[in-house]
């Protein structure tokens, strides 16, 4: 048996060299060597042995166009959300002019994804919105006599003490809604990582755009309109600003009802998740990270 097995090993070996003998041959004859130098070939061979562990940086100074690496987009592997790691971002404005890059802190914009977290702020948004006027009238509040409306006995009618009881028309309406206050209680950390999944999930789908600034040539609906008309797979848009608000961005997107403007200190979790698409300044990017980073006041 161990004879057997050193054979198939030796006919293993023989064909190993004889592939070679034939690669050197091919190489040396009409193959490679005639159509690239000997210096050529030797660097190829060698880059082709070492690619595992050799990496090439791509510059502009490099033979390579120009307009590929300005205007191209280039393709980034899939990564790992909430991971709490910065994000590099580019930063552009309604022109589409290259302004450059921002880093996105990674505990606001990277952090893991929850749902259940999303619910119940966005629960406690909406109850604590709800004005709470409802009200119905008691018996002491309607008005009417309060007569007795026919005798105890004898009228063969049932017997009654008021006709501003609950069975008449016109009566009081018992257990019905009083004016209150619909809020439920939900802390602070929890309001401020909901805004954070928030904002993780719109940069995550490449729906998260930062402008370096806001600002309009004119008030003309047409500039808001020829940039969202540009934009890919877009319903409705939130425009966030870090400090007052243009007028010309105002009047623009008065009267499209898929363009919103908020302030920074405005946004929330129901607007976010009303929009799509999530178009930031970077003096709001900003201000919402130093909010986040401030420690809360218990």
């Amino acid at each position: 048996m161990a004879s057997s097995i050193s054979r198939r090993v030796l006919r293993t070996v023989g064909s190993f060299a004889a592939l070679g003998r034939s690669n050197t041959t091919n190489a040396s004859g009409n193959g490679l060597s005639s159509l690239l130098p000997n210096h050529h070939l030797k660097c190829g061979m060698g880059l082709l042995s070492n690619r595992k562990l050799s990496t090439s940086i791509l510059s502009p100074d490099d033979s390579f166009p120009h307009d590929l690496l300005s205007q191209k987009t280039v393709i980034t592997p899939d990564r790992t959300i909430g991971q709490y790691q910065d994000l590099v971002i580019p930063v552009t404005n309604f022109q589409n002019e290259d302004k450059g890059f921002m880093v996105l802190a990674g505990d606001v914009f990277d952090v893991p994804v929850r749902k259940d977290i999303i619910h119940h702020v966005v629960r406690w948004q909406l109850a604590k919105r709800q004005q709470g006027t409802h009200s119905t009238k008691t018996i002491s509040e309607v008005s009417g006599t309060g007569r007795k409306p026919w005798n105890q006995k004898g009228t063969g009618r049932a017997r009654h003490g008021t006709l501003r009881g609950p069975q008449f028309r016109g009566g009081c309406v018992m257990h019905g809604p009083r004016p209150r206050s619909h809020a439920i209680k939900m802390n602070k950390q929890v309001r401020r990582l909901g805004l954070k999944i928030a904002l993780t999930a719109r940069a995550a789908e490449g729906k998260l755009l930062v402008f370096d600034d806001l600002a309009l040539p004119t008030h003309k609906t047409k500039n808001i309109v020829n940039y969202y008309n540009q934009m890919e797979n877009t319903k409705k848009v939130l425009v966030v600003e870090g400090g007052p608000i243009d007028e010309k961005l105002k009047l623009a997107t008065q009267n499209l009802h898929y363009v919103n403007i908020l302030p920074s200190i405005g946004l929330n979790v129901y607007s976010i998740l009303l929009h799509d698409t999530l178009v930031m300044s970077r003096d709001a990017v900003n201000k919402i990270v130093e909010h986040m980073h401030t420690p809360i006041n218990r």
